[in-house]
C-alpha cells in the first residue's frame, strides 16, 4: 500500500507501508539503508494488541525519493510521517523506530505528534568519533552491498556463516536471519536513494536535544551493538532521565531478529 503526502509545501512525496492487525495504532520506522521488513520479526506479535503500520521512509525500500524542493533536515522526516498519519487518519499513534528511525521517533514525541515513544538504539547520542564510526561502518556495508552480485548474496544467504558474513556487523545472532531477508535487505541498502543524501546530512553532527517529558518513553539498547555502542544508552538516560531504560540482552544494532520476544514485549510494555 502507498500514501501520497505533502511534505513542506511540496506534493507528492509517496510512503509504501504495510498494515496489520486492530487496536490502537502503532507506526514501525527503520533507520539508515533498511526498509520497514527489519520489523517482520516482531510485527504478528505486536499485530496481535495494535493496529500496526511498518512504513518506508521516503528514498528507502519501496518509497520513492521526495521530489526536489524538499528541505533536508531531520525534521522533514518527522513531517513526512506527520502528514502520513493525517492521510490514514492516525490519531496520535504509538511509534517505534530503531536507528534513524528511533531519533525520528523522539523528535515526533517532542512535536506532541504521538502518544509513546520506543527507541531502539536511537541516533543522535553520538560524540562525532562515534558519529563517524556508525556513519563509516553503515557507508562500506553499502559498498559492499553495491559491489557484490546478487547471485553471491543468495549463495551467502543459504548459510550460517554467510549470513554472518553479510550481517553480523548488524545483528548479533545473524544466523538467526533468514536467508530471503538477508537478500532483500542487502538490495535495500544497494538501492536506497536517499542514503548518500540522508548519511551526508547525518556527518553533520545531528543530535538529539531537549526532553520529552508528557508522554512514555522507553530507550531499548542491544548489548552487543556494533552500530551505535551502548555507552550511547547512558547519554539517552541522563539526556531523557523520566525515560525507561531496558537493555536488550545479546542483541544488535537491529535487535527485532536477535531477541523478537523481548523487543516486541519492550515495545507493546510502553505502547
Amino acid at each position: 500500500m502507498r500514501a501520497t503526502v505533502t511534505v513542506a509545501g511540496v506534493p507528492g512525496v509517496e510512503i509504501a507501508y504495510h498494515r496489520k492487525g486492530a487496536g490502537e495504532p502503532l507506526l514501525l520506522l527503520h533507520g539508515i539503508g533498511h526498509h520497514r521488513q527489519a520489523f517482520d520479526p516482531v510485527l504478528d506479535r505486536l499485530a496481535e494488541h495494535r493496529d500496526v503500520i511498518a512504513l518506508d521512509f521516503p528514498g528507502f525500500g519501496e518509497s520513492p525519493d521526495v521530489p526536489d524542493g524538499v528541505p533536508n533536515e531531520l525534521d522533514t522526516f518527522a513531517h513526512a510521517i506527520e502528514a502520513f498519519c493525517t492521510a490514514l487518519d492516525l490519531d496520535h499513534p504509538h511509534v517505534a523506530g530503531n536507528s534513524m528511525g528511533g531519533l525520528v521517533a523522539l523528535r515526533l514525541g517532542q512535536l506532541g505528534l504521538v502518544r509513546s515513544v520506543t527507541a531502539l538504539a536511537p541516533a543522535g547520542f553520538w560524540t562525532p568519533r562515534e558519529n563517524a564510526w556508525a556513519l563509516g561502518l553503515l557507508t562500506r556495508l553499502r559498498q559492499v552491498a553495491r559491489r557484490t552480485p546478487e547471485s553471491a548474496v543468495r549463495r551467502l544467504s543459504r548459510t550460517p556463516a554467510g549470513r554472518r558474513v553479510m550481517t553480523g556487523a548488524i545483528y548479533h545472532r545473524p544466523a538467526l536471519r533468514d536467508p530471503d531477508a538477508v537478500v532483500a535487505e542487502t538490495r535495500a541498502l544497494r538501492d536506497a536513494p536517499a542514503f548518500d543524501r540522508v548519511a551526508a546530512h547525518a556527518r553533520t553532527g545531528i543530535t538529539f536535544t531537549g526532553d520529552i517529558p508528557d508522554i512514555p518513553v522507553t530507550i531499548a539498547w542491544g548489548t552487543h551493538d556494533r552500530v551505535l555502542i551502548p555507552t550511547q544508552a547512558a547519554r539517552a538516560h541522563i539526556q531523557l532521565p523520566q525515560a525507561r531504560s531496558v537493555p536488550l540482552l545479546n542483541c544488535g544494532h537491529v535487535p527485532m531478529n536477535d531477541a523478537p520476544t523481548l523487543v516486541a514485549n519492550t515495545i507493546l510494555q510502553t505502547a
